[in-house]
């Protein structure tokens, strides 16, 4: 979206700034503000650009479809980093916080509220998303999510409907390999950004949602082994390699997860859907096991 207004309305000027800000767009060279092509941010754009019209500005909203000196990983690179840096801001402010057992004190409520709302205009994954959730995780060491790093029941988790966030990538991938091959034998798998649009569905790796994600310093993957009591020594290897991949803190020096994510992440530049890079997730996911002496 590319706008003017005359001088004389600098109120309505930051409202609509405010506005763009809040669906997620990056500025673009002083040039104007992109938005990823959706149905969602073409209707939020044009309900912007019509504001500005109603207030004696002119507004443009244009389908860009390349970049000449940017590539599209470029691109994206700019809502990453516009991203990380309020990932970064809220770190700041979490960790003058102190870790809390049982119910969550309003500024953490507060805090995570913002996470969430950061996490909605993360389009493309930036890379303190995961360092976030963990210190969320950290401060609110809750009975629920303790309770969910004991033992559960495999009966109890037979033909359910899993859903996760869309665009899979390493941790979900390699969680709904583990899910379908050692702990539900007739699993549905779905996706949705926000569990509640799948009503009954068990969430796994969904931000601030119950059922199965990060706890403490374990990714996805960990919580899953450690929940159903996992013991298979090639699965707990792989572990560390997917915890490698997910958090990049080089904890277990393991490289095969960055790889296998690569793959994935090229799978998803080539516009694969996401029940196919789930499907050839898992393929590649049943190849490590298999390989693996």
């Amino acid at each position: 979206m590319v706008f003017s207004l005359p001088a004389a309305k600098a109120s309505e000027r930051v409202q609509v700034w405010r506005r763009l800000q809040k669906f997620g767009c990056v500025a673009f060279r002083n040039a104007g503000y992109l938005l990823p092509n959706t149905v969602e941010n073409r209707e939020r754009l044009t309900w912007a650009a019509q504001t500005v019209r109603a207030s004696g500005g002119e507004a443009s909203v244009v389908e860009v479809t390349s970049v000449d000196d940017l590539s599209e990983t470029g691109v994206r690179d700019l809502f990453r980093a516009a991203r990380d840096l309020d990932y970064l801001a809220l770190r700041d402010e979490l960790k003058r916080l102190k870790p809390t057992v049982g119910e969550a004190s309003a500024k953490v409520v507060r805090l995570r509220k913002r996470f969430k709302e950061i996490v909605a205009m993360d389009f493309f994954e930036a890379k303190q998303r995961s360092a976030i959730q963990i210190l969320l995780d950290q401060l609110t060491a809750s009975p629920a999510k303790a309770a969910a790093m004991k033992s559960t029941a495999k009966k109890d988790y037979q033909q359910q409907v899993w859903v996760t966030r869309p665009r899979p990538g390493i941790d979900r991938v390699s969680s709904a390999w583990l899910i379908a091959h050692r702990i539900d034998a007739d699993p549905t798998f779905v996706f949705a950004a926000e569990a509640t649009n799948q009503p009954g569905a068990i969430p796994f790796d969904m931000y601030g949602e119950e059922g199965f994600g990060h706890v403490g310093e374990c990714c996805t993957f960990e919580t899953l082994c450690r929940s159903f009591g996992i013991k298979d020594k090639k699965i707990l290897l792989i572990a560390e390699a997917i915890h490698d991949a997910d958090l990049e803190d080089r904890k277990f020096g393991r490289e095969e997860g960055h790889v296998m994510n690569q793959i994935l992440q090229g799978w998803a530049k080539l516009k694969v859907d996401d029940h196919e890079l789930l499907k050839r997730g898992m393929e590649l996911m049943e190849g490590l096991y298999v390989s693996i002496a």
